[in-house]
């Protein structure tokens, strides 16, 4: 008799992180400036005034939080690597100490039994080459790829799973556009011009992690978001597929089909022409992967405008999204929600993972982030009894499962996070860890979620209640 509750045998159940908001140590051992350090030294910038300094000091404290993972039952750790840390200036001289860092940390992670899964770029531009024009200059993409090269020269013969971005919708349109993360503007141009060349240094550093000798499994972490209409006129349909252009499939149709979709060219006309797009670009973007992450969160509705609506279901202003009319809004649907405000609904997920099974042509998928943030309490126990966090996991991984079942060829699950840490613009007032921080003292201590997933783990089965 099959278990219902079983995931297939292989099935690799890992945590996430992101450099800068763990590592802390921000001047220590040669590293540079990176546009988030800049961006956290201007007031108003971050809830708190809060920077990635000292973080949850990750830098000095890894050995004991990979004790952490091998008592949560890891098979794969992601992390991603400071691009300042190992090229201060962005290129040219390399910080041979930063580099020594990664190279313990994946040794110790190979020592403890732990998969180490490499990010290249979580967002940490090194300031130097933002002074230069940042990703909105192609050169930067260049220079990615040179940075690729010296990393998997040092740690390709051991890492063998790499994404080369996370979320290149944040690093591109949320923080050239929306300007809510570094480096903070408010320019479209410069925000799909940055898209472009965050995919096209995509596509070079793939070619040269390809190039190594090494085994290289290449990808990408995207955080898909499933985008419904809020109606079912044809003006919130209308509206749902513009939003999905500038959200989603301006970068998986030049990955999967290597064009830029036809549609959204045609909706920001009035912003740009796409020159930005030089001669073999799009072939260099799409050349094939061999897995995509995915990164998720929530689902989004939009309508068409806000009349007629309840004023406190629509979020934001409207002309919300890239390229959207004045009048067009996303709309809350009554949900519960988590800390950051952000309506759970397990089915957005086994939606988006059935949408890039098939875009994708079917190559492995992996969740590379998906957690919740809550505000947890220390209990007289000595104990946080985070159940809402536990009923987002589960109600999340049961999504996931559905998802296998169905046919989609997922291959792993990565919560968000291992450690609650620097929540961008939110600072330390979110907390998404598995394993709670104190911020004062530095003490770990793993939550009621963080056991659940210990046995989710070691199993491979979603845990009874």
């Amino acid at each position: 008799m099959t278990d219902h509750e079983q995931f297939p045998e292989g099935f690799l159940w890992g945590a996430a992180t992101a450099s800068f908001q763990i590592e802390g140590a921000t001047a220590a051992d040669g590293r540079g400036p990176s546009i988030w350090d800049t961006f956290c030294a201007t007031p108003g910038n971050v809830l708190g005034g809060d920077t990635g300094e000292p973080a949850v000091d990750h830098y000095h404290r890894y050995p004991e939080d990979i004790a952490l993972m091998r008592r949560l039952n890891l098979g794969a750790y992601r992390f991603s690597i400071a691009w300042p840390r190992v090229l201060p200036e962005g290129a040219g001289q390399v910080n041979q100490a930063g580099l020594d860092f990664y190279d313990r940390l994946v040794d110790a992670l190979l020592e403890a039994g732990i998969q180490p899964w490499a990010t290249l770029y979580h967002w940490d531009l090194p300031q130097r080459l933002q002074d230069a024009g940042g990703w909105p200059n192609r050169d930067t993409a260049l220079r990615f790829a040179d940075y690729t090269r010296i990393v998997a020269d040092a740690l390709g013969d051991r890492v063998e799973n790499w994404m080369t971005l996370n979320e290149p919708w944040c690093a591109s349109i949320l923080s050239h556009y929306h300007g809510e993360h570094a480096p903070g503007h408010r320019d479209p141009v410069a925000a799909l011009t940055s898209a472009h060349h965050l995919l096209l240094g995509h596509g070079l550093a793939a070619e040269v992690l390809r190039s190594t000798g090494h085994t290289a499994r290449v990808g990408l972490a995207h955080n898909q978001a499933v985008i419904r209409p809020h109606g079912a006129t044809a003006e919130d349909v209308r509206a749902a597929r513009r939003a999905d252009g500038v959200r989603n499939r301006i970068f998986t149709d030049p990955l999967f089909k290597g064009a830029y979709p036809a549609d959204v060219i045609a909706d920001l006309a009035d912003i740009t022409d796409f020159s930005f797009v030089a001669d073999g670009d799009l072939a260099t973007v799409a050349a094939p992967l061999d897995f995509l992450g995915v990164n998720y969160y929530m689902p989004e509705w939009v309508a068409a405008s806000a009349k007629g609506l309840d004023p406190d279901a629509v979020s934001g202003e409207g002309g919300a999204w890239l390229g959207a009319s004045p009048e067009e809004v996303h709309v809350s649907q009554g949900l519960p929600v988590t800390h950051m405000g952000w309506e759970v609904d397990p089915s957005g997920m086994f939606d988006v993972l059935r949408r890039l099974a098939a875009e994708s042509g079917g190559i492995d998928l992996y969740v590379t982030e998906n957690g919740c943030a809550y505000e947890d309490t220390v209990t007289d126990d000595g104990r946080i009894h985070d159940t809402d966090r536990v009923d987002y996991y589960e109600g999340h991984v049961r999504a996931a499962l559905e998802a296998v079942r169905s046919g989609v060829p997922l291959r792993g699950y990565f919560a968000w996070s291992l450690l609650d840490n620097f929540e961008w613009a939110w600072g330390y007032s979110r907390r998404f860890g598995l394993v709670r921080v104190d911020y004062d003292t530095q003490e770990r201590l793993v939550k009621d979620s963080g056991l659940w997933y210990a046995q989710l783990a070691r199993e491979g089965r979603v845990p009874t209640r």
